[in-house]
């Protein structure tokens, strides 16, 4: 092969080459189409970290249909071990969606004793979460990280969303269901009358 041909298939190949590179890329699918949903409030969604475990997210109900009145009335109760409690449960998003995990059977939640304060257990889903810095006392009931629900019978400072409080145990009562091993925690939803 000559040199003249070698150079016009060089120019050839270097023009294939050269024209590739202006080509467009792929466009991606626009938010608005994707088939997952964004949320613009962060507040609202919670950011996983690398030690959360996989979650369902829960929607609250200002989030799905009207419930009928029985189901709306309903009251959420809480059981430590095979305890009772009574609970004044907190005004806020994040209770509202614990109810609606309770929508369809109770939830069970392992709890671990941490700190020498605190029983700690993963609720399974993400909850609206609004954290605040606090100090707990005995008998809070608060969510952490969005994932985990915290029962104290001790007190500690942190950013929590408060869920509630168990007001029918002292301190000493507290100690006594919390703080000599780890323990289960019931919830569920029960007509009010």
């Amino acid at each position: 092969m000559s040199s003249r041909a070698a150079r016009f298939l060089a120019g050839i190949c270097l023009a294939l080459m050269l024209s590739a590179c202006g080509a467009e890329a792929p466009q991606e699918t626009p938010a608005a189409e994707s088939a997952i949903p964004m949320s613009t409030d962060a507040a609202e969604t919670p950011v996983p970290t690398p030690t959360d475990t996989p979650e369902t997210p829960v929607s609250t109900p200002a989030e799905t249909e009207e419930l009928p009145e029985e189901e709306e009335t309903a009251m959420l109760s809480m059981m430590i071990g095979e305890t009772p409690v009574a609970v004044d449960w907190e005004d806020n998003e994040s209770v509202d969606a614990l109810r609606e995990l309770c929508r369809t059977e109770p939830l069970q939640i392992s709890l671990s004793m941490y700190g020498g304060f605190e029983q700690v257990g993963p609720i399974g889903a993400s909850l609206p979460r609004s954290d605040v810095q606090t100090t707990t006392a005995a008998g809070d009931i608060v969510l952490y990280a969005g994932n985990q629900i915290v029962v104290f019978y001790g007190s500690n400072a942190w950013a929590y969303t408060r869920l509630g409080h168990i007001s029918d145990q002292s301190a000493a009562d507290m100690e006594a269901l919390l703080g000599h091993g780890d323990v289960t925690l019931s919830l569920r939803l029960e007509a009010e009358g």
